[in-house]
């Protein structure tokens, strides 16, 4: 019997230690996220991404087959700020888009690892909410889910090309693979610790989708009324004002010259969601960045958040940031004859005659009551929600 004893004490410490050993390696595995994000990011308590309220009269949306949840959109929330997703660690995708500026950049080109971006940075705000799937300015990205890794292995932007030296988009999984706090999130969210680009870009997109805003005053006066028409009992008269001429639609001779209505910005950024209509063509800017003409840009972000909370712009507008306030954005659709004669892809809708670019003979009255129904557009929440955050900050 003691000889049972002499063997089996041994064995039973053994296996306490082993018991213990493991104990020991799953707790510090579990809490990579807590020492890299010091309670930014907590697993137990997920941010609400999945559940946002939504209003009714928002109807339109793209999620398609990559629907947000709470566990996806954390890793996205990770993962968009993340500089580790550069080659040189010094930018990640808020460099471009930034909280502050309704996930805008306030530069002409933002910057990147090698060099700056050939288009002014897109606002974000509402991506998920309307009928237009494709992403980037031009469209060339098929999908929301395409576009987030794009810049990543765009050799100015962040450098995983692949191409003439750079490292390719597996150098940075092996890279991501490295770092214990990916390991935990991966399989949190998807099971296992493998990472692949397809799981990156479905992370990232639910995260981007989930940036929402229907905070705004606009907001408020739509649920008093049945329909968009109405006036908005919160508006003012210079605001409801502006809101009439956004949506009614212009009265043209046939010489393309505005004789009565609206202005028709209706057409192309339907209400509510302020959207870009999937079929526009280009508005009139015809140029680049970096000079020479341009005409391949077709898209616009929402007109949500144009402008923050105090009134100031977040930010240049149009694919070439030479668009520096509302009065000079109004103002370019007030007259397009050139445009007309110049740029080969100007939206029809631009050209009432099918030929001469519209003349909207804007008064100062109509400007400055568009401008202030579009600052009704401008959310709160947007700004300061930790969820959107930066989680290593």
């Amino acid at each position: 019997m003691n000889r049972y004893r002499i063997f089996i004490l041994p064995c039973v410490i053994a296996l306490l230690f082993l018991l213990s050993c493991e104990k020991e390696a799953t707790v510090i595995t579990e809490s990579a996220v807590i020492r890299t994000f010091k309670g930014a990011i907590d697993l137990e308590n997920l941010a609400n991404y999945a559940n946002q309220t939504i209003p009714a009269y928002i109807t339109k949306d793209n999620t398609s087959g990559n629907p947000i949840t709470d566990k996806g959109a954390t890793l996205g929330r990770v993962l968009f700020y993340d500089k580790n997703l550069s080659v040189n660690n010094t930018i990640s995708c808020a460099s471009c888009h930034q909280q502050a500026f309704a996930f805008s950049d306030t530069t002409v080109a933002s910057k990147g690892v090698n060099g700056l971006t050939a288009r002014h940075s897109m606002r974000l705000i509402n991506a998920r909410f309307g009928e237009e799937v494709k992403f980037f300015w031009d469209e060339r990205a098929s999908s929301l889910e395409d576009q987030t890794s794009m810049p990543i292995q765009d050799h100015n932007e962040m450098g995983y090309s692949g191409q003439n030296g750079d490292p390719s988009i597996n150098d940075l999984i092996t890279k991501l693979e490295a770092k214990d706090y990916y390991k935990e999130l991966f399989t949190f969210v998807y099971g296992n610790d493998d990472i692949t680009e397809a799981k990156i870009q479905q992370a990232l997109a639910q995260f981007i989708r989930s940036i929402q805003s229907f905070d705004a005053k606009y907001d408020a006066g739509r649920a008093m009324v049945n329909k968009e028409t109405d006036n908005f009992p919160n508006f003012t008269t210079q605001e409801n004002n502006g809101k009439l001429l956004f949506l009614t639609e212009p009265i043209f001779d046939n010489k393309s010259e505005r004789i009565g209505g609206g202005l028709g910005c209706q057409k192309c950024h339907k209400a509510p969601e302020f959207d870009i209509d999937p079929n526009t063509k280009s508005n009139g800017f015809g140029g680049s960045i970096n000079g020479g003409p341009d005409f391949t840009n077709t898209r616009s972000p929402s007109l949500r958040n144009l402008t923050h909370t105090q009134g100031q712009v977040n930010g240049p507008m149009m694919h070439t940031a030479i668009i520096k306030d509302l009065q000079a954005a109004i103002g370019h659709y007030g007259n397009l004859t050139n445009a007309a004669k110049t740029n080969s892809n100007l939206d029809k809708r631009l050209k009432p005659n099918g030929i001469e670019g519209q003349q909207l003979h804007l008064t100062a009255q109509e400007i400055n009551s568009v401008i202030a129904f579009l600052k009704t557009l401008a959310g709160t929440d947007v700004y300061t929600n930790e969820k959107w955050s930066n989680p290593f900050e």
